[in-house]
């Protein structure tokens, strides 16, 4: 460990990383009853269909609450631009759609005016937010408080566990689903096992890239651009998310002479299809990481997961471990994963 790993050891980032178990589970206590309030107003309301206002790793969070809303209820959900109020002004027609907004400060504009027009429209209205009183929770019906507490790393790590866990148990409360309450009480004590998973294997690996791939599929997708975004904010590395059928539709050419990937691959349906394109890339030449205890035959090196007994809630524990694994890569690579350069932990944009 260099002299910068070590005067970093205990990073506000590496805290707050530990801190997510305990913050899910105040989140689905404490928060349970603003959680059952907000997925009592979308059942009466019985939208026709939903979307979701987010940026940066809130998007990501939105982006899984598609996949787990898809998945459970059949019900699309689409992500609109929040500049198509802020920017153009134009309020889209949304009064039987049903509207999740995500953001941590609750303070940006374009956020905001988005999620004002939409509940101006006549859409039932939620936002999930670590700041109860800002004025996205003043514009919307119903506000899910994430309960994450301060957070001093620019790097989102328990607001974006915490903001997806939100819409999850929305979507479970939302269905009766008798499987995913179970799961998701659970969930604290699998993302602690989740923060004992060694990723260091990969930290040795990616010495001498400036760029690799991250890929997942269905839930697991959303998880791999959260991951693309943390390679880049926290240890100045370009990275790029694909789902592992789109990365096969051109991106998988540049994959060769040790070009690095890592595969999010849950035990879901997607899985088998997960383990066929890291084999493939794996078979070009690219050093393919999996977390998945049995890939195919020289199909990539094996990454530790903590496996929660639901394909739902497995892509949240596989986020947990990459947050402590980037942690440890950043300060690695003699980055300060608190401080990006030329980034803020709060961003407003209009």
């Amino acid at each position: 460990m260099n002299e910068m790993s070590q005067s970093m050891s205990q990073t506000h980032m590496k805290r707050e990383v530990a801190e997510i178990p305990a913050a899910t589970r105040r989140l689905l206590t404490e928060g349970g009853r603003a959680i059952a309030a907000a997925a009592d107003a979308l059942r009466a309301a019985n939208p026709n269909f939903m979307v979701t206002i987010a940026r940066g790793s809130s998007d990501h969070a939105a982006t899984y609450f598609k996949y787990c809303c898809e998945l459970i209820l059949r019900l699309p959900v689409a992500s609109v631009g929040p500049s198509i109020a802020s920017i153009y002004g134009v309020d889209l027609r949304l009064g039987r759609a049903g509207v999740i907004t995500i953001s941590q400060s609750g303070k940006s504009p374009d956020i905001v005016a988005m999620l004002e027009s939409a509940a101006a429209s006549g859409a039932t209205s939620i936002a999930i937010t670590n700041t109860a009183g800002s004025p996205l929770a003043r514009a919307a019906g119903h506000v899910v408080d994430i309960l994450a507490g301060t957070e001093h790393s620019v790097a989102a790590t328990k607001t974006f566990v915490t903001s997806a866990v939100a819409g999850l148990a929305i979507v479970a409360d939302w269905a009766n689903d008798v499987a995913l309450k179970t799961a998701l009480d659970r969930l604290p004590n699998d993302l602690e096992a989740a923060l004992d998973c060694d990723w260091s294997a990969l930290v040795e690996a990616l010495d001498g890239h400036n760029s690799l791939f991250v890929l997942g599929r269905g839930p697991g997708a959303a998880i791999a651009s959260e991951a693309a975004l943390k390679f880049k904010e926290t240890s100045g590395l370009h990275a790029e998310a694909y789902s592992t059928a789109e990365v096969l539709h051109g991106p998988a050419a540049i994959v060769r002479d040790g070009f690095p990937v890592l595969a999010l691959c849950s035990a879901d349906k997607a899985r088998a299809s997960i383990l066929e394109t890291c084999a493939r890339l794996a078979g070009q030449g690219g050093a393919v990481f999996v977390t998945d205890p049995d890939p195919e035959p020289d199909g990539g090196t094996p990454l530790p997961s903590a496996r929660t007994g639901h394909p739902l809630t497995d892509p949240i524990a596989e986020v947990v471990s990459f947050y402590s694994f980037i942690e440890a890569l950043a300060r690695h690579r003699g980055f300060n994963p608190d401080t990006p350069p030329h980034l803020r932990k709060e961003t407003s944009t209009l």
